[in-house]
């Protein structure tokens, strides 16, 4: 009902969709709200191209495999770029806080995502140790 409608836009609601609706339109409608809130749903850092939709990530154009953890991982420290990571907080912020495991989970997917992006610790161009703390994507990552 056009009360039921408006009772809902008046309390907040940003759109509505009425039954019955296709998924196009669902779709078309959430790409719309995400624009619209700037949410960033892709990024590149030099030649590493990720795709938060469709959790993508490319290396040089060429497609890196990455699990889960790995993806949620890359994506964690690359949008907080230059930031510090203890393996305490990116342990809850990507495995969640009810992780029974230790925190060498951390060093062990990092150690894998560098191998998959082809990144050495000698000269890490995307993701560095922190000495005493933990882990950071590089801003300047080329």
């Amino acid at each position: 009902e056009e009360e039921d409608k408006l009772r809902g836009l008046d309390g907040g609601v940003d759109d509505y969709v009425v039954k019955p609706f296709s998924p196009r339109e669902v779709t078309a409608r959430v790409r719309a709200l995400l624009r619209r809130a700037g949410v960033q749903t892709a990024f590149r850092v030099g030649e590493l191209h990720v795709d938060l939709r469709a959790r993508e990530v490319r290396l040089a154009g060429a497609r890196v495999e990455l699990s889960k953890l790995e993806f949620d991982l890359l994506t964690t420290m690359a949008q907080h770029a230059g930031m510090a990571w203890s393996r305490e907080r990116l342990l809850e912020r990507v495995w969640g806080s009810d992780f029974p495991g230790t925190e060498r989970v951390v060093d062990v997917h990092i150690t894998s995502l560098r191998r998959k992006l082809r990144d050495t610790l000698d000269t890490p161009r995307f993701i560095e140790t922190v000495r005493g703390v933990g882990y950071r994507f590089r801003e300047d990552a080329n």
